[in-house]
């Protein structure tokens, strides 16, 4: 058999973010505005018979070896695409390899997307194979499919990241008890969409974090009712509704202010989320001539959102390269999950 490869697109979030998680949604209802870019997750996988496993991660430098399905053990490595492998459970021997154009901990779901991404191409073999059941999943079923696999390894995540990698585009995002998941795709016009690209910078801090630590943090101050936390988080969710309606509308002159908004809301949520080197790189950006930035995903590193001000990428650029990080050149997704057989 040919190769089949897979890719599925990474996000940014504009507002939302760990609203979507099950301790808040399943009270109050989670609410996230985001857009899959084209930094993506691949994958290939090479099918044969025996029943042997190799998972090869090249971000990570990991690899897996196991003589079938049930010698896969969860020990820290890999386990996200071991779970994948597992909830699948084709008979086939399978030769997987990942890459991921995004940094590790970046803040953009880029283990979310990879774990999408060999969903799909399992999904594809499962189709094309002579198994019981054949029926294809989804890009939804996928998406829930990937956010279940993580639940049930005990990361405490949400949702989001999954649904942006399988539908890509630009989502209102809503999330309620009982894990339903409301999808509302934004149809943006070109002038719009080529307004967002011409002054949105993704800047990579270079301080990788784990967000499952910083969920859990902030979740539990939630949980406990801490009054700062549950007000902060709130007007997370309130902010994401007021970007909804305003991209809606399609008038931007509002759009940085809602950014700033959900920056100041989200470094009140815990300890950390927004660190010294963030802060001290949304203050460069801003004398630059930026109008506002964002946390991308749960914070305490990875990337952070750049609004500019009407022609002033060019000096925002130089002022951000003059930190440790790095600016992630990227482009809005519309397509979502793709799966094709390599020729």
């Amino acid at each position: 058999m040919n190769k089949i490869r897979s890719r599925a697109p990474t996000r940014i979030d504009f507002a939302g973010g760990t609203t979507d998680l099950a301790a808040f949604r399943n009270r109050e209802g989670g609410a996230v505005v985001s857009a899959a870019i084209g930094r993506y997750a691949y994958c290939s996988l090479q099918a044969g018979e025996g029943g042997q496993i190799r998972i090869r991660a090249d971000d990570l430098q990991q690899f897996v070896q196991a003589a079938n399905i049930r010698e896969l053990e969860y020990d820290g490595n890999l386990d996200l695409l071991k779970g994948a492998v597992k909830a699948l459970d084709l008979p086939e021997s399978l030769d997987i390899y990942v890459h991921c154009d995004a940094p590790p901990g970046s803040g953009t779901g880029s283990s979310a997307s990879v774990g999408v991404a060999l969903i799909g191409l399992l999904n594809h073999l499962r189709i094309m194979g002579n198994h019981p059941d054949r029926m294809p999943l989804s890009r939804f079923e996928i998406a829930e499919l990937a956010c279940r696999i993580e639940q049930e390894l005990g990361i405490v995540g949400g949702k989001q990241d999954q649904y942006a990698a399988a539908l890509g585009g630009f989502n209102y995002l809503q999330f309620f008890a009982e894990d339903r998941v409301a999808v509302e795709p934004l149809l943006l016009s070109t002038p719009v969409l080529c307004e967002l690209s011409k002054r949105l910078i993704l800047y990579y801090t270079g301080q990788s974090r784990l967000s499952g630590e910083t969920n859990q943090r902030m979740i539990a101050a939630y949980e406990r009712g801490e009054p700062q936390v549950v007000e902060a988080l709130r007007q997370v969710k309130q902010t994401a509704q007021a970007i909804y309606r305003t991209l809606l509308s399609e008038n931007l002159e509002a759009f940085p202010d809602l950014l700033n908004q959900e920056w100041e809301a989200r470094r009140r949520l815990a300890p950390g989320v927004v660190t010294e080197q963030m802060e001290e790189i949304r203050e460069a950006a801003l004398r630059a001539g930026a109008l506002a930035t964002k946390v991308c995903g749960a914070g305490g590193g990875g990337c952070i959102l750049v609004y500019c001000d009407d022609d002033r990428e060019g000096p925002v650029r130089r002022a951000l390269n003059q930190n440790r990080g790095s600016v992630l050149d990227f482009n809005f997704d519309f397509t979502g999950l793709q799966v094709w057989q390599s020729r």
